[in-house]
Parts: C-alpha cells; sequence; structure tokens
C-alpha cells in the first residue's frame, strides 16, 4: 500500500487485539475500545453508506462538524478510504490547519452532531445528504426533518474493507485542493512534533485538541494508538492517567 494512503488503509490491516482507539467519556461514563480491524469495520461501514447509500465517488464534498469520537474517526477514514473531499471545522486549532466548511457549491454530505446544526446551519450552504451522529450510545431519539441518524443507516451497510486503491496521493482530500499525499505529510509532520512512535499511546483531551490531524492521523501515521477522553474531569485526571498508561498526554 502506497505510504499516503496508509494513513486511511493501514486501520483495518492492522494486526493484533490491543485497542486501537479508547473513548472515555466522563459525563456519560461510556467506555468504547476498538482494536484496528473494528474500527476499520466502521470505517468501512461509513463508506458504504457514502459510496452506496449516497451514491457519492472520489471528490465528493464531505463536510464535518463533529468533535473527536470514536464515531467521527469512522466517519472520517470511511471518507477518506474512498477518495472524497472532506472539510472539518474544530473548534480549538493550535495553529494546525482547518478545512473550513462554507463558500456557495453544496456539500454532497453533511455530518454534525445535534448540539452542532445551529453551526450547520450558519456556516454550511447546504447537503444533500444530511446525518446527525450522536456523541452517545445507541441510535438519537429524535431526528428533524430533512436528516437522518448515521447510527441506523450506517448498519445498513458491510463492514467489508473498500478498495483504497482507487485513492492517488495527488487526488482531493480536501476541498481546497489539499492532497492525500499532503494530508499524509502533515500527520507524519505532526506525529515528530509530538514525539510519537510506533506502539505509543497517546491520550488526548477531547476538549483542548478537536483537530484531526492531532488525535487521529498523527497517530495513525506513526503506529500509535489513542485515548480520546470527552469531558474530562480534572479531579479525575491522573487517575485516568494512570489506569489508561498512556505514553504520550496532550
Amino acid at each position: 500500500m502506497a505510504g499516503q494512503t496508509a494513513v486511511v488503509a493501514g486501520v483495518a490491516t492492522r494486526d493484533g487485539e490491543p485497542p486501537l482507539l479508547t473513548y472515555l467519556d466522563d459525563a456519560t461514563g461510556e467506555q468504547v475500545e476498538l482494536t484496528a480491524p473494528q474500527l476499520g469495520g466502521w470505517a468501512a461501514r461509513s463508506a458504504g453508506l457514502l459510496r452506496n447509500g449516497c451514491g457519492l465517488g472520489p471528490g465528493s464534498r464531505v463536510a464535518v462538524l463533529l468533535p473527536p469520537h470514536w464515531r467521527t474517526a469512522a466517519v472520517l477514514i470511511g471518507a477518506w478510504s474512498v477518495g472524497m473531499a472532506v472539510s472539518f471545522r474544530p473548534r480549538a486549532t493550535a495553529g494546525l490547519p482547518v478545512l473550513e466548511p462554507g463558500g456557495d457549491q453544496p456539500y454532497d454530505a453533511v455530518f454534525v452532531t445535534p448540539e452542532r446544526l445551529d453551526d450547520w446551519l450558519e456556516d454550511v450552504p447546504d447537503g444533500t445528504h444530511r446525518y446527525l451522529v450522536g456523541t452517545g450510545p445507541g441510535p438519537l431519539a429524535d431526528v428533524p426533518v430533512g436528516w437522518l441518524d448515521w447510527s441506523t443507516e450506517v448498519l445498513r451497510h458491510t463492514d467489508t474493507v473498500p478498495d483504497y486503491t482507487a485513492v492517488r496521493p495527488w487526488d482531493p482530500a480536501s476541498p481546497d485542493g489539499t492532497s492525500y499525499g499532503d494530508w499524509r505529510r502533515l500527520a507524519t509532520d505532526v506525529a515528530g512534533q509530538l514525539d510519537l512512535r510506533a506502539g505509543d499511546r497517546l491520550l488526548v483531551d477531547a476538549a483542548e485538541h478537536e483537530q484531526p490531524l492531532k488525535w487521529l492521523l498523527a497517530p495513525l501515521a506513526a503506529g500509535a494508538s489513542m485515548v480520546i477522553c470527552a469531558n474530562l474531569d480534572p479531579a479525575r485526571r491522573d487517575a485516568r492517567i494512570a489506569a489508561e498508561q498512556p505514553t504520550r498526554v496532550l
């Protein structure tokens, strides 16, 4: 597999049973652990939703307004794995690139949490296919007209890994023309800045680091695993670190 596509393709091909992504939410008590094949399966379902459910293909424009979460990882990896051009808007970027949804051209698909629905209405011109992505367990109880629940719709699709070879390093991974090769290099650079190496375990405060380069792409590029802590209680931070035993904390 070409190096530029390894960030998205490597998830489904990594071996071993230890969790690749652990998601912890101190507000709800939710804990999700996904091995590489499991996360790859959810990404494959997301790819199937876009490609087969929506009829989209390479170059289709996708807007993602989601916080760090295992479902966000599945949506992003799934979209990128089949060659789509993704915009996202983290609330805190720490000087890293931001792909702002906007402009006059409608998006082919939009993914947003119920809490950020107003942000979508304000900042994104339109979306042909609209999905609400809940950050809690189970399906959403209330979905507005014109939207679909991602957690329900994604289960209609198989977890068979898509054909990653269709994605070329020079293809646009973002509507602004940033290529897959560009994002691979950025992810590698950020991994170096964070001193991430293969086998590392990165613990991330989700509220402080919403940029996917930091919490998702850099760890994948380095061969590290990640622990995403949502609503991290400062009083429990040391205990969380002791329990999860990360080699790096962000």
